[in-house]
């Protein structure tokens, strides 16, 4: 008699990202053996040759802009001009939220980026300052 799939693999090792894969077959991390991070790696005659340092460079931007994304996330949402001031003193981002305004005459809409472990918290009080039709969305690149 064949096993059943969870008890087939009732211990192994995994290299994992998100853990998706694991909690899907009700699996658990009990351990962690080995952390490790992405490395780019370029030869030297590579780096000599200007297109294909180029090439590597791009890449690295790409790279980089990836992983920094796997932290943040965007929020967008809309609020009535005369609340802006108080909802963007205590509003996170980048650098500055982008405001624009909208075909409805005394509103406007707000983007920003954030950490992602902030937004739990930041929501309800974005929702008590005034503002509606909050959208939180993922990143796939975040560049500086």
């Amino acid at each position: 008699m064949m096993p059943s799939a969870p008890k087939a693999f009732s211990r192994g090792i995994s290299s994992r990202t998100t853990g998706s894969s694991l909690r899907a077959n009700k699996l658990r991390i009990f351990d962690t053996l080995l952390v490790s991070t992405p490395r780019l790696v370029a030869n030297k005659a590579a780096w000599k040759d200007p297109w294909i340092r180029s090439k590597i460079e791009t890449i690295a931007l790409l790279l980089k802009g990836a992983i920094e994304a796997e932290i943040k996330v965007g929020l967008k949402m809309n609020i009535r001009e005369k609340d802006l001031p108080n909802l963007l003193q205590s509003l996170p981002s980048l650098r500055n939220p982008t405001v624009s305004g909208l075909s409805q005459s005394g509103w406007v809409a707000v983007e920003t980026i954030i950490d992602e472990p902030v937004v739990r918290e930041l929501i309800p009080r974005l929702k008590a300052f005034g503002a509606e039709g909050i959208i939180e969305y993922p990143l796939n690149k975040v560049v500086y």
